[in-house]
Formats: C-alpha cells, structure tokens, sequence
C-alpha cells in the first residue's frame, strides 16, 4: 500500500509523497496533519484493515498507528521528522516562544510497521504509559501550532486566523460602534 497524499511533495521513508497544504480554516485539529491513519481500538483496526491487530506488548508504549510502507525500507530504522514532543506524563511540551514543539522519531522499521493497541480492558499493564505520537506533515508556511482553549494542541492558518488587538478596538471595531451609533442616533466624535 503506498500513501498517497495531495499538495507539496516530500520524502518519507525512502519513498516520494505529496502532502496536504494549509486547509481553508482559521484553525483545526492537529490529526488533520498526520501522516497515517489512527485506530482507537482494536475492533476499529480490524475493520479498518481487515487484519487482527497483533498481540498487545506492554514491554512497548501504546502505538494506535501503523507505517504501511516501513517494512520495504532498506534500513533498520525509520526516521520521521515531526511528531508533537510531549513529557514523560504524555503532556505536549512548549517550545521557547511558548508554542508545542515538534520533536523527530526514529523506530525500528518493525515498529514502525504495527500497531500496539491494548485490549479494551481497564489495568492493563503498560496501556497507561504515553502512547508514541502520530507522524505529522510538515507545517505549511502560513500554519502554526498553539495551545488552544485547555491545552489542546491546534493548528492556526495565520492567513485566516483573527490576529489579536494588543490593546482596545481594532479598526473594525471602531467603524463597527460608529455604524450601530450612527444607526441609534448617538453624536460620534
């Protein structure tokens, strides 16, 4: 299976691909940049893939994503140049201007190449730990991370994004007020 993705290309695991460029919204989830597909259970990968999921290691964190491609690298390791770092908690960590910063991932293409998706059952050993975060595209020129509302980890199209007023009205605000004034007949200055 080859992936196979519209937009700028790019190089990924030895293989050409094409990536998404910045969508038309002002912001959006990060998962609208990964590289593969996740599967949030083992019944969603089953139906998903048509295969079982292989057995749940809790010798290795969770992984909900799979490389389709990994195995036919000629080497041992895959690198993946942007994932969200994140803590020893699981917890995304900020960058020096306060934005989550991108971290690269290297793992074995075997590893690369499966899932790790532990069974639907509540203490499980292992299913607690910080799951190995999903492959991202690059980010587009006009595209940023931020901590959205809670800390979610969002993605900002700075093109369409409302840029915040430092301090009082922007200038639209104000010709706004004077058109509601103008319209209740209060004298503007």
């Amino acid at each position: 299976m080859k992936l196979s993705l519209s937009g700028s290309k790019g190089y990924h695991a030895g293989r050409r691909i094409r990536r998404l460029p910045a969508l038309p919204f002002p912001k959006y989830s990060l998962s609208k940049l990964y590289l593969f597909p996740t599967y949030q259970s083992r019944e969603e990968f089953r139906s998903a893939t048509g295969a079982e999921a292989p057995a749940f290691s809790a010798a290795r964190p969770p992984k909900y994503w799979f490389d389709p491609n990994a195995r036919d690298s000629l080497r041992r390791n895959v690198v993946y140049d942007h994932v969200l770092a994140v803590d020893d908690g699981g917890n995304p960590l900020p960058d020096k201007s306060g934005r989550p910063m991108l971290d690269p991932l290297v793992l074995t293409k075997d590893e690369a190449a499966t899932v790790n998706i532990p069974p639907s059952t509540t203490n499980l050993p292992g299913a607690g730990v910080p799951l190995v975060p999903v492959p991202l595209r690059a980010l587009e020129a006009d595209e940023e991370l931020f901590f959205d509302f809670g800390g979610v980890v969002s993605v900002k199209n700075t093109k369409l994004y409302p840029q915040p007023v430092a301090e009082g009205f922007s200038a639209q605000d104000r010709q706004l007020l004077q058109a509601m004034a103008r319209q209740l007949g209060v004298p503007t200055t």
